[in-house]
């Protein structure tokens, strides 16, 4: 299988590459077959030729002897008067100088009826040939009597020499049919001739062979760039053992190339998402586009970047990098996407790239380990605290400022629906974004995190999706408030995806927030007070200070739904 990719290559999209290697043993090989066949064909010509020459001779020879036994049996004829037995007499003398099966000879006369015909195989009545009658009637009328001629006797083709006897009034004709004369002259040109395409077809495989030695490298390239169009990745060749020829250095020239371009799409890939880069990559160019997706949104911000940004000034930079840096692997290593990066605000969208995995599940999963990388960064920077306190007994103000500021803490908020994906902006500059209302529900959920002091919180959506799609998930979606965020008109169930083990620890205080909102939903507020006070989560507070003002300010269209009235 792989002697017969070598020779005839393989097939990319549909088409098939054919080896230069190939291409160049056809060619050669079929001149040299033309130009062996030719030279065969005329070889063959000019020993026909020859051939003939010396068939004439005999024939001469062979003619002579009949016409002079004509004349001796035209003196026996005077005598006895017997014409059958003339004419027997003659077609004997005559067969027995036939070398060939199918020779003929006969003598006819001037009216076409044939004197005597000696003939192994075939015979006619009357010589049908009279266009070669009428030349040798015409050759006699100007005194020529003998001579070569092609004719036809009994539909075949002959080689023949004529000789016009008097006494008889006849032409005398002997020949040979043309097809067994020179049959032999064809067999030999036709074992040739295969002898010749079969060593041109056996020549041709090793100088395959031998030129795919020589040029292995060429074949090599080939290869691995057809494997790269596959992968739609770009790769260097293996050049290390090439020879120092033309097609080393065509291979070289690809690598610096690749080289380039490897630089270029690395450097495209940090500024712009990998989808897009696929896209470009595979359409050779980025266009103004977009669509409508049902994607999941992620939205990550820092808490206290006032503060950050005050105390650590243009080192909040370095801060910023050390935590996006890890963080975004983490959401890439999720097959999410990076919708924008503005300052503290970090944006991801899922759903965009082919994967195996759920979106929103993706999502929650990629916001646990942005928190932490938030906790392990506390925990260094605290390592570090305590390291210094230890080595010298304290900690200046200034010190303390700054260890407070990178103690980095993010809330995340998930969302998902029908969103715009895709590239805005002008041909000269664009940008990759996601538009849509629940981006913007994204954000606001990240808004709430510092309001009930949770560090993750997902809409409906996004519990619907994983409950209904993934098995197994591993989390527990409890339910903590029905708000109406700043710049909507309806109310939404807000959740905290909570792992299944933290779900189970804080079994008691679950049970006591959904006591309490179930009451706090139909304005008992007292007895959901009574729910809220026994729980220990920090989210309790907020309830607590809500009832409080609820009880001195309740509206009269109360239906349990908080309007914010901050973002």
């Amino acid at each position: 299988m792989n002697i017969l990719k070598n020779i005839i290559g393989e097939k990319f999209e549909g088409k098939r590459i054919f080896p230069v290697s190939t291409k160049i043993i056809i060619v050669f090989a079929l001149f040299t077959l033309v130009s062996n066949l030719s030279s065969n064909y005329i070889n063959l010509f000019f020993n026909r030729s020859i051939l003939l020459k010396k068939e004439r001779k005999f024939m001469i020879k062979e003619l002579k002897e009949i016409y002079n036994f004509c004349n001796d049996q035209y003196q026996i004829y005077e005598y006895k008067k017997d014409i059958e037995e003339v004419k027997k007499n003659i077609e004997e003398k005559s067969k027995k100088e036939f070398r060939y099966n199918n020779s003929i000879a006969f003598g006819v006369n001037k009216d076409a009826s044939f004197f005597f015909l000696a003939s192994n195989n075939y015979r006619e009545n009357v010589f049908s040939d009279k266009k070669s009658l009428k030349i040798m009637l015409d050759g006699l009328s100007k005194n020529i009597t003998e001579g070569f001629i092609n004719i036809s006797f009994a539909g075949r083709e002959y080689l023949t020499i004529y000789k016009y006897n008097p006494k008889w009034d006849i032409f005398i004709v002997k020949g040979e049919e043309a097809a067994e004369f020179y049959k032999e002259t064809e067999d030999i040109f036709k074992t040739i001739s295969m002898i010749i395409f079969i060593i041109t077809i056996i020549t041709a495989i090793v100088g395959i062979m031998i030129l795919r030695k020589i040029l292995r490298y060429l074949g090599i390239i080939t290869k691995e760039i057809i494997e790269m169009n596959k992968t739609q990745e770009l790769k260097i060749i293996d050049l290390k053992k090439a020879p120092l020829d033309d097609i080393s250095f065509l291979g070289i020239s690809f690598n610096s190339l690749a080289s380039t371009i490897n630089n270029l799409i690395n450097i495209f890939k940090k500024f712009t998402n990998r989808d897009i880069v696929i896209k470009a990559y595979k359409e050779k160019r980025v266009r103004l586009e977009g669509s409508q997706k049902e994607l999941t949104c992620l939205f990550s911000d820092i808490k206290g970047f006032t503060y950050m940004t005050e105390t650590l000034g243009s080192d909040i930079i370095n801060l910023l990098n050390i935590h996006y840096d890890r963080a975004i692997k983490e959401i890439i290593k999720r097959d999410g996407v990076i919708g924008s990066i503005i300052g503290d605000a970090l944006l991801a969208v899922f759903g965009v790239l082919e994967s195996s995995g759920n979106k929103s599940y993706l999502a929650i999963e990629s916001g646990y380990k942005i928190q932490e990388v938030a906790r392990l960064l506390r925990v260094k920077m605290s390592e570090k605290r305590d390291s210094i306190l230890k080595e010298r007994g304290y900690i200046t103000e200034e010190e303390e400022k700054i260890f407070k500021a990178v103690a980095i803490e993010v809330g995340v908020g998930i969302d998902g629906g029908i969103v715009f994906y895709g590239n805005i902006g002008s041909t000269e500059r664009m940008t990759n974004t996601v538009i849509g209302d629940n981006v913007n529900s994204a954000s606001r959920l990240e808004g709430l995190t510092r309001i009930y002091k949770i560090p993750i919180i997902c809409s409906e959506y996004i519990k619907s999706d994983v409950e209904n799609n993934v098995e197994n998930h591993g989390y527990k979606f409890v339910e903590i408030d029905t708000v109406q965020v700043k710049g909507k008109t309806i109310g939404k169930k807000i959740y905290w995806p909570l792992k299944s083990e933290e779900a189970f620890k804080f079994s008691d205080d679950i049970s006591n927030l959904y006591n309490g909102l179930n009451y706090y939903y139909n304005g008992e507020f007292d007895k959901a007070l009574k729910y809220f006070k026994n729980m220990s989560l920090d989210i309790k507070d907020v309830f607590i200070e809500r009832i409080e003002f609820l009880k001195q300010n309740v509206p009269s269209d109360w239906n349990g739904i908080w309007k914010m009235e901050t973002k």
